[in-house]
């Protein structure tokens, strides 16, 4: 096949007998040609997940006649699922504060085509961004957020966000807690990037707070926004050692390293249609 063009299905079901042969039986009476596959059964939920990427080529119909016909499929085994083509590039609206680091590496990656995404636009709650988003050609909304004003900025984010007609919101290190009517409106559609000492060093300079307690680790977590805060579904975390020698000011230039790399590649997860979610738990399929 000479087109990299992929169809990728992604379901969630409860875990019986069958599902992989009626699935992988479907696509290949169709000469469905399956390029990668994944499964997993979580024996405590009872529930099963699957991924499947398709050649697009190898189909004789689009994406609208697969989606009609595997629908029967779906019904019968009680499926949460759906079905992307490669070729729509996911559009991504950005959210940010006065933090750059996060903003800058999603830009950079977006421009040199690591991130293969649209971005229609930056919304802030601060000025800060302006000129540098610009630059690169992206709209960008100033909504400022006070305590007086924050059910009419929230839902001027969310008319921004429709007008875009964003994929996924990603707050990259946006420094509001967003209503919960925005939080239940996008289920699984809003992506956050935090330190990951959480419930502990609440507030202000996190990282010089746990340099007063000596940690000896500290990290990222890359997750779902819900409306209880910083609690949403993970996608993806990491760590790094930290010792003595480190000063405050080292923690969070190690802080920002990895906070972006983890919100880069839980957002790729989240892109590739690697991320079932079942309640407040994940299913990666990296």
């Amino acid at each position: 096949m000479s087109s990299s063009r992929r169809y990728t299905l992604s379901l969630s079901c409860p875990d019986r007998v069958g599902i992989v042969a009626a699935v992988s039986g479907f696509l290949a009476s169709h000469q469905g040609w399956i390029t990668e596959a994944n499964h997993h059964a979580d024996a405590e939920a009872g529930r099963f997940f699957m991924r499947q990427e398709i050649l697009a080529d190898s189909l004789p119909f689009g994406i609208d006649t697969l989606r009609d016909k595997f629908a029967p499929i779906a019904v019968e085994f009680g499926m949460e699922w759906r079905i992307s083509d490669s070729a729509r590039k996911k559009r991504v609206v950005i959210l940010v504060s006065k933090q750059e680091h996060c903003l800058y590496d999603l830009f950079a990656r977006w421009q040199s085509g690591d991130l293969d995404i649209d971005i229609p636009c930056v919304i802030s709650n601060h000025e800060t961004f302006r000129g540098f988003v610009e630059w690169h050609g992206i709209p960008f909304h100033h909504v400022p957020v006070t305590a007086d004003n924050k059910p009419a900025a929230y839902a001027k984010v969310e008319e921004l966000f429709r007008e875009a007609d964003g994929d996924v919101m990603v707050l990259a290190r946006y420094m509001q807690i967003l209503s919960p009517e925005l939080c239940t409106n996008y289920p699984g559609q809003i992506i956050n990037i935090h330190h990951s000492f959480l419930p502990s060093f609440v507030g202000a300079k996190p990282y010089h707070q746990a340099h007063t307690k000596g940690v000896k680790l500290i990290g990222a977590t890359c997750h779902y926004v819900t409306s209880e805060l910083d609690q949403g579904p993970i996608i993806e975390q990491d760590v790094i050692r930290v010792d003595h020698s480190d000063a405050p000011d080292d923690l969070v230039r190690y802080g920002k390293d990895i906070e972006k790399a983890v919100l880069a590649r839980g957002l790729r997860y989240h892109l590739e249609d690697r991320v079932l979610v079942h309640g407040n738990k994940t299913v990666v399929f990296r």
